[in-house]
């Protein structure tokens, strides 16, 4: 049985999605306030998170950068009113997978939750250790290990840069639309009217610049980003 752990401080909220995932076979345990939230999920074992942004004590934002500092894999979902553009793309920085904006149908909260269950298993199946290793120009990146060095340094990755990164180095030299990147790194399929794809493809090319001269992801105007040499 799959474990959730829901951070919300709507009582009404809170039963309605406690009852859902209950019913759909989810364990869920329930925190209403960004404290105990951050205390449960650092010293739990929780297969998703569920997080609203305004909470009493600690807001969202805090409690899932805090998360991901100790846990780089485990799936976060934001669920909150703050809806705008701004927002989501400031959520999904702090190092959420995805983001739901309320009022919600059920139906799409636990859509939203199988997408993530089933990317976070498919990280975890054992893969032939020629595939782990994936190089190009002078980056190296192994995802049995999590790691990737550029001339001999190690950059520091979140999981959602990480998984980026990994889908440029699979497929070199192809251009790879926003909408693949979308589908692909966050399991969304659809336009979430953000940026936050070109914000990625920045924070990975700043921290791929610092110990390289050589610009290796390009933006090709209408179409996506390419991972190349510079001609």
């Amino acid at each position: 049985m799959k474990k959730i752990l829901l951070v919300e401080d709507d009582p009404r909220v809170c039963s309605f999605i406690n009852k859902g995932l209950t019913e759909n076979g989810f364990e869920v345990t329930v925190a209403m306030d960004g404290t105990l939230g951050l205390q449960l999920a650092t010293r739990g074992s929780f297969d998703v998170l569920i997080l609203d942004i305004m909470l009493p004590n600690m807001n969202g934002l805090e409690v899932c950068r805090q998360v991901r500092e100790r846990d780089r894999d485990i799936p976060i979902l934001f669920l909150t009113a703050m809806g705008s553009s701004e927002n989501i793309v400031i959520g999904l920085e702090s190092g959420a997978d995805d983001y739901l904006v309320k009022p919600f149908k059920f139906i799409e909260l636990l859509a939203r939750i199988k997408t993530l269950l089933r990317r976070s298993e498919k990280s975890e199946e054992p893969k032939k250790a020629d595939s782990e290793l994936f190089t190009f120009a002078d980056l190296i990146l192994n995802n049995s290990e999590k790691s990737v060095f550029r001339n001999g340094h190690e950059l520091s990755l979140t999981s959602t840069e990480f998984r980026l990164l990994l889908m440029f180095m699979k497929s070199p030299r192809k251009v790879l639309s926003r909408m693949e990147i979308l589908d692909e790194v966050w399991g969304v399929n659809f336009d979430m009217g953000t940026n936050v794809v070109d914000v990625y493809v920045n924070y990975i090319r700043k921290k791929l610049d610092k110990y390289g001269d050589q610009k290796l992801i390009h933006t090709v105007i209408g179409m996506g980003y390419v991972l190349k040499e510079e001609q």
